[in-house]
């Protein structure tokens, strides 16, 4: 029997547990795709790779001998599927860099290209990086762009080259499905008060976007936010989305700011953990993008608190515009009455948005692998039914995910020592306190490893 095999370029690497729910969501997606182009289960291999596949290493030296295993993987699939990353970042990060040269490699080995519901920053014929981005996406490998947040710049990078584009919901919309073994660690129903979640982001993510709003001025939202919802009865949760830099402020506000440590799970490392969190509350307040995206497929009403452009797109996507709020609005009142408004609401949803990524992803895959057969889409109850279900985190899946974190955080904490950048005592200054940060991770994540 012939195989058919598709290389999944992701963040499935990230600390950041959204990006790794994109990737089963993804490969969910991928296989419905297959069954439904009657491609037989055990001739359909999806083999998942970091969208990284282009290592640091090489970006900083070019040196050729570093793209053996990146070649060794593109050359030997059928397809190329770019799911869900943010992979057109330019601004401030060089994963635009790495898409581009993946891109030139599917081309030297004739490998077709499907860049699926992508973060697009954007289009800038002004900027020497947008145009390189613009000049590897004309390239004739490239099949298709759909996207979640930014079409208009999508087609701008592909303008005249027939490429079809699309506005397409993020894969992550159909995690209620693909995790729906997943429990909550505390039901909703059996409480007698509301518990509101609340995701909080990293110190640095402001000033990286251009938005005046300090560690302190966080620190003092939240707890602002603790307080009113202490003060009419309703319960609350503190957690990140996983990533490492989240999670130092975080344990800053349990170590040094009176957040009761029962409140707050400070460290996440596996999609199930996420998912567990969000499905115990009522309602979510969350600087994390996925952290909405995944309460919006568990029907959990949310606020998103605007910081990056595509928070506010993704909720005039779901028809709640007014549910992200910009930074003029982070006063906990606001926030609150806006949360509140949201739950006595509820959450509906549009089947032609919800199947959109799946329809665009299964065209695109016909094109290449079945272009003169006729076979329609899955509808969205056809879908529902046949996507796969998350198996779980393995016990070595879970430690390669503590292990890799463990690995970043004693990088951060070197870079800070090798940059003289350790900040002073708590008490001095009220911030993160690194040293004592670490002796806290380091247990945490020790004890992880033994799970």
């Amino acid at each position: 029997m012939a195989r058919t095999e598709v290389l999944l370029l992701t963040n499935r690497d990230s600390d950041n547990i959204g990006d790794q729910i994109i990737e089963a969501s993804v490969i969910s997606l991928l296989k419905a795709a297959a069954e439904n182009l009657g491609i037989a289960s055990q001739s359909f291999i999806v083999r998942s790779r970091a969208a990284s596949i282009i290592s640091k290493k090489y970006m900083s030296t070019g040196d050729e001998s570093l793209l053996e295993s990146a070649r060794r993987a593109i050359s030997r699939a059928d397809v190329v599927v770019f799911g869900g990353a943010p992979l057109f970042n330019y601004v401030y990060q060089v994963f635009y860099r790495r898409t581009i040269r993946t891109v030139e490699l599917a081309e030297e080995y004739g490998v077709p290209v499907l860049f699926s519901s992508i973060g697009v920053e954007p289009f800038n014929d002004a900027d020497e990086r947008s145009l390189a981005l613009q000049s590897a996406l004309r390239k004739s490998v490239v099949r298709q762009i759909t996207t979640r947040d930014d079409l208009e710049s999508t087609q701008k990078y592909v303008e005249g080259t027939g490429i079809p584009t699309a506005l397409v919901s993020d894969p992550a919309v159909f995690a209620d499905s693909v995790f729906e073994k997943v429990r909550p660690i505390d039901d909703p129903r059996g409480r007698s008060r509301k518990r509101i979640g609340l995701v909080v982001t990293r110190s640095g993510v402001f000033p990286d976007n251009g938005i005046p709003f300090s560690e302190a001025d966080q620190r003092n939202f939240w707890l602002g936010v603790i307080d009113e919802l202490t003060a009419r009865g309703d319960d609350y949760r503190l957690f990140t989305t996983g990533h490492f830099d989240d999670e130092i402020f975080l344990d800053s506000l349990v170590r040094h700011h009176g957040v009761q440590g029962k409140k707050a799970a400070v460290t996440l490392n596996s999609p199930e953990e996420l998912i567990e969190q969000l499905r115990s509350c009522d309602g979510v307040i969350a600087y994390r993008l996925h952290a909405s995206i995944t309460s919006f497929a568990f029907d959990i009403p949310s606020i998103g608190l605007t910081w990056n452009f595509k928070v506010p797109d993704f909720y005039r996507s779901v028809d709640y515009p007014e549910r992200a709020l910009e930074s003029a609005d982070w006063k906990p009142s606001t926030v609150l009455s806006a949360l509140d408004r949201a739950m006595s609401e509820g959450v509906e949803k549009d089947d032609d948005f919800m199947i959109s990524v799946y329809r665009t992803l299964f065209s695109g895959l016909k094109g290449i692998l079945k272009p003169s057969e006729q076979i329609e889409p899955y509808s969205l109850e056809e879908l529902r039914e046949k996507l796969p279900r998350y198996a779980g985190t393995s016990r070595k899946q879970y430690q390669e995910k503590m292990r890799r974190k463990l690995r970043r955080s004693y990088g951060f904490y070197q870079d800070k020592i090798a940059a003289n950048a350790v900040e002073p005592s708590v008490g001095q200054s009220g911030r993160t306190q690194p040293q004592s940060l670490l002796r806290s991770v380091r247990t945490r994540l020790k004890r992880g490893l033994k799970r």
